[in-house]
């Protein structure tokens, strides 16, 4: 570590990670597919359902969605900074598409028919009510979306003191 407390790192100096996480199965079609199956609760019956019976049977299939999410070939993560949010395809985290933590202003969580039932949604970034940046697929997304307004919040107010102590000076 180069900073005397983890994480901190002023954001002029280095970029420096706050999280790394991965998308869920839900992050697929199929994957979602399998929520919306997994979800059907007829019978209803103590805990004999469909969708039990159904998560059971497609379970090699589920394992293999999975797998394939991590997978270092094709596998997506996205890593929160002290700078920015960034999407990273790859063993090597090649970086596919990025946001800085100043070019949005609000953060909604879109939960996509289902997504509901692996606790997972996409979390919507959006600046002055318009999409922006998109994180598909994130197992619960809440704690996220907090962690990403909080480092925004960072960010931003350090941005703010630094420009006022140029004024000054």
């Amino acid at each position: 570590m180069r900073q005397p407390i983890a994480g901190v790192t002023p954001a002029e100096v280095a970029e420096s990670p706050i999280t790394t996480v991965w998308p869920s199965i839900a992050v697929y079609t199929s994957g979602q597919f399998l929520g919306r199956l997994y979800s059907i609760a007829w019978p209803g019956i103590y805990f004999f359902r469909l969708g039990n019976l159904l998560a059971l049977l497609s379970s090699p299939y589920a394992a293999c969605l999975y797998f394939c999410r991590i997978a270092p070939a094709i596998g997506v993560r996205y890593l929160i900074t002290n700078r920015r949010i960034v999407v990273q395809h790859g063993m090597r985290a090649t970086e596919t598409r990025s946001i800085a933590l100043s070019a949005f202003d609000e953060i909604q969580i879109d939960v996509r028919p289902g997504q509901e039932w692996f606790d997972a949604g996409d979390l919507v970034f959006r600046q002055a009510g318009k999409e922006v940046f998109r994180l598909d697929g994130v197992l619960h997304p809440e704690p996220l979306r907090q962690l990403c307004a909080k480092a925004r919040g960072a960010y931003l107010g350090v941005q703010q003191a630094h420009a006022k102590q140029l004024q000054v000076v």
